[in-house]
């Protein structure tokens, strides 16, 4: 994060659900998005099942002179999820962005997958998400409004890849979005969804390489020659659109899916 600070959230105060990443050596979205928020400005609140992770990235906004606090929280508990509206409220004064970036990718085709693992894939990346909105969003409402951020994935509808558990829950999470924007637009919160394609991050390329036993140089290869522009995102791609859609550059917009994808959905590089 540079140390170079903007004013595009100065005064606000958002949360950031999935702020601590995987291991990996590149920088994952939700870690990059509270980093942007905090260098424009936004006290944030670093929410994350793993601790530990938040808290290095609040020592990494610390460092470049912004304000962060860590707090754990497990977004399929409920109670997790009722209690995060009020430890917001006591650390950052107010809550006016709620940006949501947590996914897991089960593996396996349709008859493959347990009931299990289904039902966890669905508990994280759709069910988790709805209940961190369905506390929040009322506290954004009575304050007058606000901005919710949503990380769905290219794979939700949009293009094809991934598996059918992730597919599936993503491409709910977009018809979700539209309709909690429609829900709460004429109270002055707006809901938008970010649809990363093809990202180098820890998720998207170091999980892969080690589940595939296939070199990390080779996976991110791969991924590139697939894109049309030639090339992977980075997180700092997706944590830009976030900042358009949080910020009051964005005042007029609600409900929209925005794919970060250098061209993706639009299918395969011309030869």
């Amino acid at each position: 994060m540079s140390s170079t600070t903007g004013t595009r959230l100065t005064g606000k105060g958002a949360v950031v659900i999935g702020g601590g990443q995987t291991p990996g050596p590149t920088v994952g979205n939700g870690r990059a998005t509270a980093l942007t928020f905090a260098r424009e400005g936004a006290k944030v609140l670093v929410v994350d099942l793993d601790e530990g992770s938040a808290r290095d990235t609040v020592d990494e906004i610390r460092a470049a002179g912004g304000t962060a606090t860590a707090r754990r929280a497990d977004i399929t508990d409920e109670a997790d999820c009722a209690a995060l509206p009020g430890a917001a409220v006591d650390v950052l004064g107010r809550i006016d962005v709620l940006h949501h970036n947590v996914g897991i990718v089960p593996r396996g085709n349709s008859d493959e997958l347990s009931l299990a693992d289904w039902q966890h894939g669905f508990d994280v990346n759709l069910t988790g998400m709805w209940l961190v909105c369905k506390y929040v969003i009322p506290v954004m409402r009575e304050a007058g409004g606000g901005s919710v951020v949503l990380i769905s994935s290219l794979a939700g509808g949009l293009a094809g890849g991934a598996t059918i558990a992730y597919t599936t829950a993503k491409a709910a999470v977009n018809s979700m979005g539209r309709s909690l924007a429609l829900e709460n637009a004429a109270a002055g919160v707006r809901v938008n969804v970010i649809a990363p394609g093809m990202i180098d991050t820890p998720m998207g390329v170091d999980d892969v390489a080690r589940a595939s036993g296939t070199p990390r140089e080779q996976v991110a290869a791969q991924r590139a020659a697939m894109i049309p522009m030639g090339h992977q995102g980075t997180s700092w791609d997706v944590a830009n659109a976030a900042l358009f859609l949080a910020s009051a550059e964005a005042a007029f917009v609600t409900g929209a899916i925005l794919p970060v994808d250098g061209g993706s959905a639009l299918g395969l590089p011309r030869t």
